[in-house]
């Protein structure tokens, strides 16, 4: 479904959790902080559903996206009762994405999954995948001792280089190692 080309990839943007009123109507758990520019009327979208679903291998088209108490609710082409709203629950959209993320210095995880770390010039491990916490996010990288969270902010990953494939990082000290222990240890008697 995705190509390697890092400027088209197919992003995983929503799922489809259950069938909302009586037209068709389907409640929506989002993918993607850009919910206004990704679902639009007559966005389409790849739909990631069983083989045994009548809609294997077809796309959807939005109508609509309404938001009840707070949560999304999308409305699609050819989706007009609960009946067919059903048929789509559990399914996962995928949509083409050929641009870049509308921010400077933003980039999209699985941009940035597979990344060489470099420190002082020396690789360290790889990106091996983003995790996203209230406060911030956080590189996780897979080191030949195991992983280590790298808090994804500009003074400790100054430089993201897709083209390149790699990232610098600039971590605190023991952050890729442990701290010497400068106290005396003695042994209990």
């Amino acid at each position: 479904m995705a190509s390697h080309d890092p400027r088209h990839t197919a992003l995983r943007v929503g799922r489809l959790t259950k069938a909302h009123g009586l037209k068709g109507a389907l409640k929506l758990e989002l993918y993607t902080d850009d919910p206004d520019r990704r679902f639009v009327p007559g966005a389409a979208f790849s739909l990631q559903v069983p083989t045994s679903s009548p809609w294997h291998g077809s796309s959807i088209v939005l109508t609509e996206l309404r938001w009840y108490n707070g949560s999304p609710v999308a409305f699609f082409e050819g989706v007009t009762d609960r009946t067919a709203a059903e048929t789509l629950v559990r399914a996962i959209l995928w949509t083409d994405d050929t641009e870049q993320p509308a921010e400077d210095n933003a980039w999209y995880d699985h941009q940035l999954v597979g990344l060489r770390v470099l420190r002082d010039g020396a690789e360290v491990g790889s990106v091996s995948r983003v995790d996203h916490l209230p406060s911030q996010d956080l590189l996780i990288v897979e080191t030949p001792d195991g992983e280590v969270m790298v808090p994804f902010v500009a003074d400790i990953v100054p430089t993201v280089d897709i083209d390149n494939g790699s990232v610098v990082v600039t971590p605190p000290a023991g952050l890729f190692e442990e701290i010497p222990d400068d106290a005396e240890t003695t042994e209990s008697d």
